[in-house]
């Protein structure tokens, strides 16, 4: 009996370690694509899975760095020992109670050192485009508030665990071509300066979202659609420093060093907290197609995945969040809006972004130590095959 099985045995043992050599091959492939690539989890919807699902999503893909825009618990708690790296935000809500310290250190007890250490926590972003909204008591603000959100940090002996910042619309820049003329608008001078000092001293990083779609969809007349996708183009020549820039976004990336710089700071990284393009629009939403979502992220993905830097800093890797996990329906505004998911809630790609997209996989339940029918895969080769030598061995 035993001898009648050795041909079964070898044949499932040669099945699983295919299976297991194919997954290995599909999750190296993911993980190179999420090198120096995070994610926005927003959640301004009411059809999503739940965070422990996501959970799986993500590490299905291998990424391993999201960015929130509050400090949900429920999201936290479900990374909980995982290796995924967290931004989470504080609400524009909040800035004027974070001036009190005790508001402040109360908002960092219940919001962040709960889950610091389990889940890793590595920067807080107080508000979101502050300055370019309407609200001037808000832009005197937000400054104070980062200040109070990192002393408070200090005091509870976390401050070497956390960044603080806050992220920009690009529209922060009067001027972004040439890169090389990057400037800020003067009227947000005063509020910028002393922002670009604070981040500089605690070494975090300065924050912009940045969407080439906005131009492109303002002016396809004047702006080339390959320039902005990542596609074969002419490119553009700064006449200042001769360099070429074959897309848009690098571009912008330049000008904002270029503004910093023009401000006295050399000494403050870049990183693009948000940057997407969508799947579909309103009839006015130009551009805003699938197929052009999917050349825009899968061919960014690739760049990044390549390592490359920008033509002004070719030796510092471009760090990006691409925008979003999923669609959200909730979102207000244009059509375009509801639709810069990678993914619908239900898991299914919207598009195919390469690699990236193919590879995402979301449970119908949650795995966990209360459903011992949901057990991990290696788990049950393991018990299989415990099954399979009993039965040689007799």
């Amino acid at each position: 009996m035993a001898t009648s099985f050795r041909p079964l045995f070898l044949l499932l043992t040669f099945t699983a370690c295919v299976l297991l050599c194919s997954a290995s091959s599909a999750g190296l492939v993911s993980g190179i694509l999420s090198v120096g690539v995070g994610i926005n989890y927003g959640q301004i919807a009411n059809d999503l899975p739940s965070p422990s699902r996501v959970a799986v999503l993500l590490k299905s893909l291998n990424i391993t760095r999201v960015k929130l825009y509050d400090a949900d618990p429920n999201v936290l708690s479900a990374f909980s020992n995982s290796e995924v790296e967290f931004v989470i935000g504080l609400g524009n809500e909040f800035l004027e109670k974070m001036i009190d310290p005790a508001q402040t250190k109360a908002w960092i007890q219940q919001h962040f050192q709960p889950y610091h250490g389990g889940t890793k926590i590595t920067c807080i972003t107080v508000g979101n485009e502050v300055l370019t909204g309407n609200d001037t008591q808000m832009m005197n603000f937000l400054l104070p508030a980062m200040q109070s959100v990192h002393a408070a940090l200090v005091d509870l002996g976390l401050s070497n665990a956390v960044t603080v910042t806050t992220a920009h619309a690009f529209s922060v820049l009067t001027t972004s071509f040439p890169p090389s003329s990057g400037a800020f608008r003067p009227d947000l001078a005063d509020y910028i300066r002393p922002i670009l000092s604070f981040l500089a001293q605690t070494k975090a990083p300065f924050l912009v979202n940045a969407y080439p779609y906005f131009a492109y969809k303002s002016n396809p007349g004047e702006v080339s659609l390959e320039y902005v996708l990542f596609q074969p183009n002419p490119g553009s020549i700064d006449p200042i420093t001769n360099l070429k820039y074959d897309n848009m976004l690098y571009g912008q990336i330049d000008a904002v060093y270029s503004a910093m710089k023009a401000m006295g700071h050399a000494d403050v990284e870049v990183k693009i907290s948000e940057t997407g393009w969508p799947s579909k629009g309103d009839s006015d939403e130009v551009g805003a197609t699938p197929e052009n979502a999917a050349l825009y992220n899968g061919n960014l993905l690739q760049r990044i995945a390549a390592g490359e830097g920008t033509p002004a800093r070719p030796s510092v890797p471009v760090d990006i969040y691409v925008f979003a996990l999923f669609n959200e329906n909730l979102k207000p505004g244009p059509t375009s809006e509801r639709n810069y998911g990678l993914y619908y809630p239900d898991g299914a790609p919207v598009y195919n972004v390469g690699r990236f997209g193919a590879q995402g996989y979301l449970p119908e339940m949650d795995y966990s130590a209360s459903n011992p029918r949901a057990l991990p895969i290696s788990a049950f080769l393991l018990v299989f095959m415990v099954c399979v030598m009993h039965v040689w061995k007799a």
